[in-house]
C-alpha cells in the first residue's frame, strides 16, 4: 500500500496565480496602502472595495506593475515560474502586460487607441501573439467584437463614434483578445448609466467564467462586487479591515466600517 502511495506521489498543492504580502506604499508622507496581503487563485475574482482614498487603486496599480512599492507581489506565470513583480524591470513588466495580463481602465479612452478603427484596436493586440495574416487578424477581430456584443459592421468605425458603454466593451475585447490569464479592472462600470452598467457586468461575468480568468477588480459599488467577486477585500485608510467570501462579508459584516458601507451610511 505504501509503495502504491509513493507511486502516486505527493498531492498537488494549488499555488495562487497572484500572492501579495505586506504591500506598502506612501505618497510622500501620505499612506497609500499599508501591510496589504491577499492571494488570487486561478479562475478566481477578487474584488477590492472602499471609499475614495481607501487605497484600493494603489493596490491595483502595484499588482499590475504600474507602481513600485515595498513588500512582495509574486505572480505564477504561464510556465509555472514565480515572478517577483516588484523586481521586474520596465521591459519585463511590459512583456507580461502584453501577454499574460490585461488591464481595463475606468475611462475606456485611456485603454483604447482613439485614432484607429475598432477592428484595429483589437487586431493590433492579437498581432503581439505572432499573427500577421490580414484575413486572420480581421476574422479574429470580428469574432471578438461580436463576443462583446458589438456588431461586426462597426469594425471599421472609430471608437469616438461609439457610446461610452460600447467603448468599454471594445476595451474588453482589446484586453482579452491576446488571451491573458490575469486581468485587472479599475472601476469598469464607473460613469455609465445604470442600465448600461447592468449589461456590461453581465458581459464581464460571462467572459471571466468562459475564459477561466483570474481577476482583481476595484470598485466602490457593492452591487458590482456581489455580482462579480468570489472573494471580497474591504479597505479603509490604506489597510484591509475585512476579507472573506463575498456573500459572507456583505450579508454578515463584522467590521464596523464594512457595516457602514453595507448599510450605505458611508457613501463611497
Amino acid at each position: 500500500m505504501l509503495g502504491f502511495l509513493l507511486l502516486l506521489g505527493e498531492p498537488k498543492v494549488s499555488v495562487p496565480i497572484l500572492q501579495v504580502d505586506g504591500l506598502t506604499h506612501f505618497y510622500g508622507l501620505r499612506n497609500g496602502c499599508s501591510d496589504v496581503s491577499f492571494s488570487v487563485n486561478e479562475g478566481e475574482v477578487v474584488c477590492i472595495v472602499g471609499e475614495s482614498g481607501s487605497g484600493k487603486s494603489t493596490v491595483l496599480a502595484a499588482c499590475a506593475g504600474k507602481l513600485k512599492a515595498t513588500g512582495s507581489i509574486s505572480y505564477a506565470d504561464r510556465l509555472g515560474a514565480e515572478r517577483d513583480v516588484l523586481s521586474l524591470d520596465e521591459v519585463q513588466c511590459r512583456r507580461l502586460q502584453r501577454t499574460e495580463w490585461g488591464f481595463v481602465t475606468q475611462n475606456p479612452r485611456d485603454g483604447l487607441r482613439m485614432g484607429v478603427s475598432a477592428g484595429a484596436n483589437v487586431a493590433e493586440r492579437i498581432m503581439e501573439s505572432g499573427v500577421r495574416h490580414y484575413g486572420s487578424l480581421r476574422s479574429a477581430a470580428t469574432m471578438w467584437l461580436e463576443r462583446v456584443e458589438i456588431s461586426a459592421d462597426r469594425i471599421d468605425d472609430l471608437p469616438s463614434h461609439f457610446s461610452g458603454g460600447m467603448q468599454q466593451r471594445l476595451q474588453l475585447a482589446r484586453t482579452l483578445a491576446p488571451g491573458p490569464r490575469l486581468v485587472f479592472l479599475d472601476e469598469p462600470t464607473g460613469g455609465l448609466d445604470v442600465s448600461v452598467q447592468a449589461k456590461l457586468l453581465d458581459l464581464v461575468r460571462r467572459l471571466v467564467h468562459e475564459l477561466g480568468l483570474a481577476a482583481v477588480v476595484v470598485t466602490h459599488d457593492l452591487g458590482v462586487a456581489r455580482l462579480l467577486a468570489d472573494q471580497l477585500l474591504v479597505m479603509q485608510h490604506g489597510q484591509i479591515v475585512e476579507s472573506g467570501l463575498t456573500d459572507r462579508v456583505l450579508d454578515d459584516p463584522h467590521h464596523k466600517y464594512t457595516q457602514l458601507l453595507v448599510t450605505s451610511v458611508v457613501t463611497p
